[in-house]
């Protein structure tokens, strides 16, 4: 593998952004795999574009390709957006929050660089990283979409919503997404399982949550159009 593509969708994180450039930047992958940042901004109302600019102008060396939404349309599209234009062997997802660790990019490329891998997955409900302890009815949750979507797919994931998924992009950009929103998450496990001998890791990460006062965005209407989303991509396709 020559290069990771690392997708970044970001609304509203003027405040964090720079921080988790920062992450990024630091990481150094194994066997010199270079990073590829892709950045889309859906249509941010705060200073993120102008955070990002400056960022970029100040860190030329680094490989980032910026892209913006001239409307809001939600976490998916944004996605949609960067996967089209990804270019190396593998992508992986980033939140522009500070939830999750990108050193943690090496723990998830090794099933990958073993040569047992087309998709990983980091789990933030198995090994003994770092867990900070928040919402117990969001673990309840997340735990019951997990539950459902193993059902419709046959897959033994113990955390389907994770932000950190790392795919083939050959296979990611072969899929034909349509979830705009958090959507995203069943959707593109549903598609993927769907892949003919395709080879689904889960590796354990940590988690650094946030509160909704900290910017956390995801609400129960997201978890109630989870369940239509499993069921749509996962049993009735």
């Amino acid at each position: 593998m020559n290069k990771l593509s690392i997708i970044i969708p970001v609304y509203n994180e003027g405040k964090t952004v720079h921080l988790i450039l920062d992450k990024v930047k630091k990481v150094t992958l194994p066997q010199n795999i270079g990073k590829e940042i892709i950045i889309v901004n859906d249509c941010s109302t705060d200073d993120t574009a102008l955070a990002i600019q400056n960022y970029i102008s100040n860190n030329s060396e680094m490989s980032i390709l910026y892209l913006e939404h001239s409307t809001n349309k939600g976490k998916g599209a944004a996605l949609h957006t960067g996967i089209a234009k990804a270019t190396g062997e593998y992508t992986i997802i980033q939140d522009a929050d500070l939830e999750y660790d990108p050193n943690e990019y090496k723990i998830l490329l090794q099933p990958v660089l073993d040569g047992y891998a087309d998709a990983v997955y980091g789990s933030r409900f198995m090994g003994g990283n770092a867990h900070r302890v928040l919402f117990f009815w969001h673990t309840i949750g997340n735990r019951f979409l997990t539950f459902l979507s193993n059902m419709c797919t046959n897959l033994n994931l113990t955390d389907m919503e994770t932000c950190y998924k790392l795919f083939n992009t050959q296979m990611l950009q072969s899929l034909k997404l349509k979830e705009k929103r958090f959507g995203f998450e069943p959707e593109v496990t549903a598609k993927i399982a769907k892949i003919p001998k395709i080879r689904i890791y889960e590796v354990g990460i940590s988690y650094y949550g946030r509160t909704y006062e900290e910017g956390k965005k995801i609400n129960w209407k997201d978890g109630f159009h989870a369940i239509y989303c499993i069921l749509r991509y996962g049993l009735f396709r």
